[in-house]
């Protein structure tokens, strides 16, 4: 979340861009992000170096050959210069730094482009982003300032660019608890909000004590061939959208993983083939869209063009016999009445473990969209004995437009009754958390919501006795008569 004065200042750097004629809006995010890379290579380049300097090994700058395209060199240049400079020698650098033709990085990057048009623009754009102190310890300002732009897109909602909550992302990084040596995937990565979680979480498990209490979560039980296996093998994602998918590519290399395994791909069409290979998968998948029957895979049994829909039969499909996936849907899917929506919901039932639905209030993806959502947990491989519900009244946010920090908070309680379930009392349904047992659901035509289970508590009413009431309804009035007697007699009138 961003601060007012920093709010104000991007406010005012989006009326430059639109008067600079960069009036697209997702071209204007792109072009920051580019900047901001720019910024936080450096930054990261530094943290390496000096780890490298504690741990004694050696270590060999990004920046050996092209010290002039450091962002701490170039923007002190005058405004003029800086814009020649960028443009013609660090952009292009930027384009080519991640190695040949064949890296994914360079495939991705070859084709863009810097369009920032005046020397007052990018020296602007350059004083924010130093305002802004990106570094190593404030990794989620690129998502913070994507996710504020985006609150100018009146389109929003529709198309699903919208960004994850990250402290939703780490919720349910924290319950599905992925493990080194997985491989990670999220089929609509957007900003690769979940895969970039996920890293930090597999660093953090594999950090001695000393380093965590620290917060300097540098995986150091790991060996070289684990960190090759981790940076190079452990993390996978897939977006429709080219901008999309630069902007993944550079918050992944902004966070350690020199060669992302990004792809710009529909994985509803029949361009993407893949079936039981991921052994995690984390999603948001866009709501509420569709996709033209023609371009639909052929590998989907469910009849539907419902994009929600077709996500949770494609997970199933990617996951690796025992794979698991956390992934968050509109409440429609757990309840919607079309044979579409029963069979997925027999499908997570019959031929997974459905651990867990955890019911979200409708003001978490605000400012963007309104929608009911509810995380989903399951295990591939197994039948599903019994649900667990969870009912989140609060995320630690308020719930209109504003989203301002508040201390009411459920889930750090999520978290910890998940991981106690079984160990607890989940049969009175009065309460935010309960087992429901499958055959219950089934009779239920299959029926998630949590409304259908939940059971509300009703507090008793006292109320006095009639005999008490007609008491004091007749003593005020002889209080009323007893005043009007002693008023004159023209006043009474």
């Amino acid at each position: 979340m961003l601060d007012a004065a920093l709010k104000s200042k991007i406010n005012l750097l989006w009326d430059k861009f639109w008067s600079g004629g960069i009036s697209n809006p997702l071209q204007a995010i792109e072009q920051m992000s580019y900047l901001i890379f720019m910024k936080r290579i450096e930054d990261e380049d530094i943290v390496r170096e000096q780890n490298s300097k504690l741990l004694k090994e050696k270590y060999e700058s990004i920046f050996k050959k092209n010290g002039n395209c450091k962002w701490s060199k170039w923007t002190q240049l005058p405004a003029d210069e800086m814009l020649e400079h960028v443009r013609d020698i660090v952009f292009p650098f930027l384009r080519k730094m991640n190695g040949g033709e064949e890296s994914v990085y360079n495939k991705y990057m070859k084709d863009a482009t810097f369009t920032i048009p005046t020397a007052s623009l990018l020296a602007e754009t350059v004083k924010i982003i130093n305002d802004m102190h990106i570094k190593e310890e404030n990794r989620d300002t690129q998502g913070d300032i994507y996710e504020y732009l985006l609150n100018q897109l009146q389109t929003s909602g529709k198309n699903g660019q919208f960004r994850t909550p990250r402290h939703i992302i780490k919720m349910m990084v924290e319950i599905l608890d992925p493990k080194y040596g997985n491989k990670i995937c999220d089929p609509a990565c957007g900003t690769a909000g979940f895969l970039i979680t996920s890293y930090e979480h597999l660093l953090k498990k594999n950090t001695s004590k000393k380093y965590v209490k620290k917060g300097n979560y540098r995986g150091d039980k790991l060996n070289e061939n684990q960190w090759e296996f981790l940076r190079e093998e452990s993390f996978y994602g897939f977006d429709f959208d080219q901008t999309m998918t630069r902007i993944s590519l550079m918050n992944l290399m902004m966070h350690g993983i020199t060669n992302p395994n990004i792809d710009q791909k529909n994985t509803l069409s029949k361009r993407y083939d893949e079936s039981d290979y991921y052994d995690v998968i984390f999603a948001n998948p866009p709501f509420k869209g569709s996709i033209d029957e023609s371009e639909i895979s052929d590998s989907f049994t469910t009849t539907t063009k419902k994009t929600e829909l077709l996500f949770l039969e494609l997970m199933y499909n990617i996951l690796t016999s025992t794979g698991s996936c956390s992934v968050i849907v509109p409440d429609g899917v757990l309840f919607g009445n079309s044979k579409a929506h029963r069979e997925i919901r027999e499908l997570l039932i019959e031929k997974c473990n459905l651990h867990a639905i955890i019911s979200m209030p409708s003001g978490v993806f605000k400012p963007y969209a309104g929608v009911s959502t509810a995380v989903l947990y399951f295990t591939k491989g197994e039948s599903t004995k019994k649900v667990w519900f969870y009912d989140m009244e609060n995320d630690g946010f308020s719930l209109d437009d504003k989203r301002t920090k508040i201390d009411k908070d459920d889930i750090p309680d999520i978290i910890e009754r998940f991981k106690n379930r079984h160990n607890e009392e989940n049969k009175d349904r009065r309460k935010k958390h309960f087992f429901v047992p499958i055959k219950e659901i089934k009779d239920n035509n299959y029926d998630l919501s949590k409304s259908k289970y939940k059971e509300i508590a009703y507090e008793e009413e006292k109320y006095e006795k009639p005999i008490m009431i007609k008491k004091k309804i007749l003593s005020l009035e002889k209080n009323i008569i007893d005043i009007l007697n002693e008023m004159p007699t023209k006043i009474k009138t």
